[in-house]
């Protein structure tokens, strides 16, 4: 099986390509920008495979992806590329419409003409599987859970960017023929994961003592997904998927941030003691712009369609991905020392 993947030194893009490279088997071409958040040492583990490859490139170069797809011809291509931070997308949502919506359109654009060309066989063979977000529903209410029914209706810059992307491989599968599938997963952590985000961002925050922001009242919910789950999710709808059909992926672990930031300072209270405990810390800022109050989705779908179950409960999850910060400075300081800071993004400018 010959797949490509498009931003595989990201977060979930490198899980993904662990998953297939070490577990599957499978020959990968990764192709990615390497922007702030791809990192080449999330891949040192598979870099020397006879099973691996890799090409930088942008998603939004035609040319690019067009020669890489033509030399590699793969059998399914797995689209995991994008701009994936909210608080980043509220004051730079700019490189969010470039790479989410212009550069799938680019990417599909490639993919179609390939497709295209192919032999009848392994047209009907080719998969195209489009990687999105449960933020694409928007805000539930406090009971119920998004279907892959349910209407769309993102709040920020990169929900709504994500969205049109979706929509965009929707029309592509029902316009062209083109064999695609989306999937809308919750949030995810674990290894690996860019110190933007809430969980790694609390722990090595924590680490220096300092506050550690929690937006609001911190009762915003949401379903944590460990991300080698997902990646072996992703696999699967691309085993067992249904074209033209989008899965929801969750794993029914529904948590307020601050419950999710106090679990993170509790367990760095055993692993690595301070003279305080680290939840005096916790300082409530003002909440974010357009924050989601809860999003929860129902992932029953593909857990019938594919056998998917999530392997990972959020505390054994929670702990294990604690450690792996705490074991793996050299891979987290450079990106803490050169690229991020831990300071907060996503505050509005104002005038007087």
């Amino acid at each position: 099986m010959r797949i490509l993947v498009t931003g595989g030194a990201g977060f979930i893009g490198s899980a993904v390509v662990h998953h297939l490279v070490r577990e599957a088997g499978a020959e990968v071409l990764n192709i990615d920008k390497l922007t702030y958040a791809g990192n080449p040492a999330s891949l040192a583990a598979v870099a020397g495979r006879a099973n691996y490859r890799f090409a930088r490139a942008d998603i939004g170069d035609g040319a690019a992806v067009a020669a890489a797809i033509a030399s590699f011809r793969p059998e399914r291509i797995y689209h995991l590329a994008a701009e994936t931070h909210v608080d980043r997308s509220i004051g730079s949502a700019g490189a969010f419409i470039d790479t989410n919506i212009a550069g799938t359109f680019t990417l599909l654009e490639a993919a179609r003409s390939y497709w295209s060309a192919l032999p009848k066989g392994e047209q009907a063979a080719f998969r195209f599987l489009h990687v999105s977000t449960d933020e694409v529903y928007g805000s539930r209410g406090p009971q119920g859970l998004s279907t892959e029914e349910t209407r769309f209706d993102p709040s920020s810059p990169y929900s709504a960017s994500k969205a049109a992307s979706d929509h965009l491989v929707t029309a592509w599968q029902r316009t062209y023929g083109l064999p695609a599938i989306i999937t809308n997963s919750s949030n995810n952590y674990g290894p690996r994961q860019f110190p933007e985000k809430l969980i790694p961002l609390t722990i090595l925050n924590a680490l220096d003592r300092r506050p550690l922001a929690v937006y609001g009242d911190g009762a915003q919910i949401r379903d944590w997904l460990h991300v080698e789950d997902h990646a072996r999710a992703l696999h699967l709808v691309g085993d067992r998927g249904r074209v033209g059909q989008r899965y929801n992926i969750g794993a029914r672990a529904e948590r307020r941030n601050i419950d999710v930031v106090a679990g993170v300072c509790a367990i760095l209270d055993g692993l690595r003691p301070a003279a305080q405990p680290h939840a005096q810390l916790i300082r409530f800022v003002a909440d974010r712009p357009g924050h989601d109050r809860r999003c929860a989705i129902d992932s029953a779908r593909v857990e019938r369609e594919t056998g998917w179950r999530p392997r990972e409960s959020f505390e054994t999850g929670l702990k294990n991905t604690v450690a792996w910060y705490l074991a793996n400075e050299a891979w987290w300081r450079p990106l803490r020392d050169n690229v991020y800071r831990g300071e907060r993004l996503g505050i509005l400018e104002t005038t007087a």
